[in-house]
């Protein structure tokens, strides 16, 4: 049977539920809809917020020929497949859903295709567009932000469903899905396929047996990357390494593992180890560029490396200090020596005066002359010579 999110999605934007934002009366993508503009966009916003619908609502008031891919599958192979086929004079809208998922390479790819208007192209991601879409891809297609649906949304999209279900059993379903509405219609469709009928009791018992899963809003998601955050930060490759495997194993975006070793490798391991960021961010190009299965092993690389350098906040504190003082103090008159001086009116007032490029006074405003952030360097102990040893013996 078909699944109860596909059998109850709304056709048009009359029985579409929530981001008013966007269509509602005299918003962007109703107005956009309504007169049948044609031109490429991305829906950012979390699950079940309703990208997938609205991409379908768009395609049908084109009356144009619709492609459904998903990034974590689909590769050039399929784009040229739906370049190659479709009705004449009709417009083509792809809806790719998880573009974040496409590498640096397909996106290049699908780019010509969208500039030359032969795709009509919408986009569909929970990450940021800015971080995971490329420029000039980006530039290319209009932004719409989606949000999470209210427990207002949820109460009626539950009506539209025709089940029947207690008050207590609504209100704890739509508490647990936190404005996921496919996945609050696929726990109604579970708990109907166990047990028959939807109640407190028997939604509790389907959840419990077919929720064993890594859910990226949810609290796993951060207990697992917050793991090997801790791991790599206690020197411990194989617990660091046990926590990759599961994230990757459960379909984590590569580049979101990425990002937070190029963080680590600044604030945990900083001065001790200044070469870590580069290592830290050639794994997160490479994970750009090649994409999963094979950029996790590069993330297994990087992570083990990370996990073994040592470790140095310092430069991470010192910052924070500093910032705290900026909060505290406000802006500080910056030393006369220190400005910058291009005319010659400011010379005259003293503007760079006494300025050196080389020296031991403070550069800190007066406030803070004797102010220290990071700690001083240990001194260099010169190594001893032979001589010098046996002498002292």
């Amino acid at each position: 049977m078909e699944p109860l999110p596909s059998r109850i999605r709304p056709k048009t934007l009359a029985s579409f539920v929530g981001q008013e934002h966007l269509v509602g009366k005299g918003k962007p993508l109703r107005e956009a809809i309504d007169a049948g503009h044609i031109f490429s966009f991305i829906l950012w916003g979390p699950p079940g917020s309703g990208k997938t619908t609205l991409a379908r609502i768009y395609a049908d008031a084109l009356q144009a020929d619709f492609y459904e891919l998903s990034a974590v599958s689909a590769g050039k192979d399929d784009i040229r497949d739906i370049i190659n086929q479709g009705t004449f004079g009709k417009p083509k809208v792809l809806f790719l859903d998880e573009i974040h998922r496409f590498n640096k390479a397909q996106q290049d790819f699908l780019l010509p295709y969208v500039e030359m208007g032969t795709l009509t192209l919408i986009g569909a991601t929970t990450e940021n567009p800015s971080f995971e879409v490329i420029p000039a891809l980006l530039s290319r297609c209009r932004v719409f932000v989606l949000h999470e649906l209210r427990p207002e949304d949820m109460e009626v999209i539950l009506k539209q469903t025709k089940i029947k279900i207690g008050k207590t059993a609504r209100e704890w379903l739509i508490n647990l899905a936190q404005g996921d509405a496919r996945s609050m219609l696929s726990v109604i469709d579970a708990t109907r396929e166990l047990y028959g009928e939807v109640t407190l009791e028997t939604l509790k018992e389907a959840i419990q047996s077919t929720h064993l899963r890594y859910d990226k809003k949810g609290e796993e998601h951060y207990n697992t990357i917050s793991a090997y955050i801790k791991s790599m930060r206690a020197s411990q490759p194989d617990a660091a390494l046990y926590y990759l495997a599961r994230m990757v194993e459960a379909g984590e975006d590569p580049k979101f593992i990425a990002r937070r070793m190029v963080i680590f490798a600044s604030e945990d391991i900083g001065l001790a180890q200044p070469t870590a960021l580069v290592v830290a961010n050639e794994v997160f190009k490479t994970c750009e560029t090649i994409g999963y299965p094979e950029c996790a092993i590069n993330l297994a690389h990087g992570t083990a490396y990370l996990a073994q350098c040592k470790k140095d906040r310092s430069a991470y504190d010192a910052y924070f200090a500093a910032v705290a003082d900026v909060k505290a103090l406000g802006n500080l008159p910056v030393p006369m020596a220190l400005r910058n001086a291009p005319t010659k009116l400011m010379k005259e007032v003293g503007y760079g005066k006494g300025y050196e490029m080389y020296t031991q006074e403070s550069y800190l405003p007066e406030k803070l002359k004797n102010k220290r952030y990071l700690p001083k360097p240990a001194p260099k102990v010169e190594p001893t010579s032979d001589k010098e040893s046996e002498d002292r013996v």
